[in-house]
């Protein structure tokens, strides 16, 4: 069973950058993709960034340009790099992966997203 485990979180000033990183403990067979979600509090799960398995990059509106999602294969790491942050950003950051059959099309928004890390925690303060 995969374990995914993220790290890099902390409390930073608005305008400042935190690398977040997602290790999983071993390369799975069949990752249709990856992502990042956060959480703030009181508000509902939001999908913060994916790549597929063919390289596809997506971003919410909130983030894009602001935030990049790349990968190292060989050391079975996802990361998010998140610059100019604000106090809006502030949330519990999780990493997921889907594993499976992959279709030929991936959406993120229709992954079957089937291992979780435990989050790491953002805060940004004005």
């Amino acid at each position: 069973q995969m374990q995914l485990a993220e790290s890099g979180g902390g409390s930073v000033q608005s305008g400042g950058y935190l690398k977040l990183s997602c290790s999983a403990s071993q390369y799975m067979f069949g990752t249709c993709g990856m992502a990042w979600f956060r959480q703030a509090p009181g508000k509902e799960r939001e999908l913060v960034a994916s790549i597929s398995y063919d390289g596809t990059t997506t971003y919410a509106d909130s983030v894009k340009g602001r935030f990049i999602i790349p990968r190292d294969y060989t050391k079975n790491t996802l990361y998010l790099k998140m610059n100019s942050l604000n106090p809006e950003d502030t949330a519990m950051y999780y990493c997921t992966h889907h594993v499976g059959n992959c279709p030929d099309s991936w959406d993120p928004l229709r992954a079957d997203f089937n291992y979780w890390g435990r989050g790491t925690q953002v805060t940004v303060s004005s």
